[in-house]
C-alpha cells in the first residue's frame, strides 16, 4: 500500500476525482512536454457526464493557460478500463506530439495508462487488516505505531499540517455566510446550525448540533472551491474533521493525539483504497462517504484507545450501513445531498464508535470482508446511480421549482 499521505490530500474543492485528479494529470503532462502550446482534453464517462457541475473542464484550461485548451465531453463512448477516463492531447504549432489516457482513481489520484504503480510509492507490505492486526499483536503495536515504523517521523509531521488545515476549514466554513456556486442556489448552513442554540439544549443535542455544523461548513467549503483536506475525497472531506475537531473541543485531546487517530483513520482509507474503491464514480457514494464513515470511527476508537478487534468492529459496522448507497449529485455540483450526508455520516461514526465499546467481541464480520463486499456492491450498482447525475435524486428533483425556495 501507498503512503497514508494519498488519502490525506490538501487541496481545492469541489471534487478529489473531477478536479484535483484532472488538475494534477494535466500539470504533470505540460512538465513532461515543456515545448507544447496546445492542448485538448477529452473527457468521458462520469468526468464528462458532471463534469461541467464539478467545473473539470474549468480547472483544465486554467492549467494549460497561456495557451488554448479543447475540452471535449463524450458522454457515449464506454469506459472500459474506469468510469473517470480521459484523454489528453498534446500538439506543437498544431501537431499531436502525444496523446496519454489517464485514469482518476479517487481521492485526487490518477495513473496514466501503461504506467503501473512504481515499487517506491509501495510503503507497506501488508494488505489486509487481518494481515496488519496480526503483525501489530506479534510486535505489541498500537496501528499508529505501525503507521510509523513503515513512514517514519515524517509522517506524523505531515499529519499535523493536515490537521491544521481540517481546523482552519471548519473556521472558514462557520464564519462565511451566502450562497454556494452553481444553478441550485443552495444557501450555507453552518453557520446557522453552530449558532442556533437553545437555553434548554441537552447534551446529546448539543452533540449533535455542533459535529453536523463542522461537516457543513467543511462540506460547504468544499463545494466553494475552498482548501479542504481530502479524507479520503473533497466530496467525503466533513466527517473526519467534524467528529475529531467536536471530541478534541469537549474531551480536550491534545493535537498529538488526533494526529495518531488520523494515522489510524489513513490505514483504514488505505485498506479501502487499496482492496475496493474511495471512488464515487466507480463504486457509489459507499465508496466515499461509507470510506469517510469507515475512517472516522477506527480514528475515534483509537483516540479513546480501544484495542484492535475494537478499532475493526467501529470501522466494520460504519461501513456495513453504508453499503448500497448511491452516488446522485444533482445537477453534477457536491452538494446536494452530499453536504448532508457528510454530517449524517459523522454522527454515525460516533454510533459506531459507542457500539465498539459494548458490542465488538460479538463481532461475526471481519473489516476484510466488509470492504470486498462493499467493492461488488459498487460494481453492481447501475451506472445511473455513480456520479453520473442521470438517477435518483439527480433525476428527480425538479431545479425551477425549488430555485426560489
Amino acid at each position: 500500500m501507498q503512503s497514508i499521505s494519498e488519502i490525506y490530500k490538501i487541496g481545492r474543492g469541489p471534487s478529489s476525482s473531477h478536479t484535483m485528479a484532472p488538475e494534477s494529470a494535466v500539470n504533470t503532462v505540460r512538465a513532461r512536454f515543456p515545448e507544447a502550446n496546445g492542448f485538448r482534453v477529452t473527457l468521458f464517462g462520469s468526468l464528462a457526464l458532471t463534469g461541467k457541475g464539478h467545473c473539470t473542464d474549468t480547472v483544465i484550461r486554467k492549467c494549460c493557460e497561456p495557451f488554448d485548451c479543447e475540452v471535449v465531453f463524450d458522454c457515449a463512448s464506454p469506459c472500459d478500463v474506469h468510469p473517470n477516463t480521459m484523454d489528453i492531447e498534446v500538439f506543437r504549432d498544431g501537431q499531436l506530439i502525444n496523446k496519454q489516457r489517464v485514469y482518476s482513481v479517487g481521492g485526487g489520484s490518477f495513473q496514466f495508462e501503461g504506467e503501473p504503480l512504481k515499487e517506491k510509492d509501495r510503503v507497506y507490505p501488508h494488505t489486509s487488516f487481518t494481515e496488519i492486526s496480526r503483525y501489530c499483536k506479534k510486535h505489541n503495536l498500537r496501528l499508529w505505531q505501525y503507521v510509523g515504523k513503515y513512514e517514519g517521523k515524517e509522517i506524523f509531521t505531515y499529519l499535523d499540517t493536515v490537521w491544521q488545515r481540517m481546523k482552519r476549514t471548519v473556521h472558514e466554513g462557520l464564519t462565511t455566510s451566502g450562497v454556494l456556486p452553481g444553478i441550485l442556489g443552495t444557501k450555507r448552513r453552518a453557520q446557522q446550525l453552530y449558532n442556533q442554540k437553545h437555553i434548554d439544549e441537552s447534551a446529546q443535542t448539543r452533540e449533535n448540533r455542533l459535529v453536523c455544523s463542522y461537516a457543513f461548513a467543511t462540506g460547504e467549503q468544499n463545494a466553494a472551491g475552498g482548501i479542504i483536506v481530502t479524507a479520503p475525497t473533497c466530496g467525503a472531506c466533513g466527517v473526519v474533521p467534524s467528529v475529531l475537531l467536536y471530541m478534541q473541543e469537549t474531551r480536550s485531546f491534545s493535537d498529538e493525539q488526533i494526529i495518531k487517530a488520523l494515522a489510524v483513520g489513513g490505514i483504514i482509507g488505505n485498506l479501502i483504497k487499496r482492496n475496493a474503491s474511495i471512488s464515487g464514480a466507480e463504486c457509489g457514494c459507499q465508496a466515499e462517504i461509507g470510506s469517510a464513515c469507515s475512517m472516522a470511527a477506527a480514528a475515534l476508537a483509537e483516540l479513546f484507545e480501544m484495542g484492535l478487534g475494537q478499532i475493526e468492529y467501529a470501522a466494520e459496522v460504519a461501513m456495513e450501513h453504508h453499503l448500497g448507497l448511491t452516488c446522485d449529485p444533482i445537477a453534477g455540483l457536491v452538494q446536494i445531498p452530499c453536504i448532508e450526508r457528510n454530517a449524517v455520516a459523522a454522527m454515525r461514526a460516533i454510533n459506531a464508535l459507542s457500539l465498539a465499546n459494548f458490542l465488538a467481541s460479538t463481532r461475526k464480520i471481519s473489516f476484510d470482508v466488509i470492504v470486498k463486499t462493499m467493492y461488488n456492491t459498487g460494481k453492481d450498482l447501475l451506472s445511473n446511480y455513480k456520479e453520473t447525475a442521470s438517477g435518483g435524486l439527480a433525476k428527480y428533483y425538479e431545479i425551477d421549482a425549488h430555485m426560489n425556495k
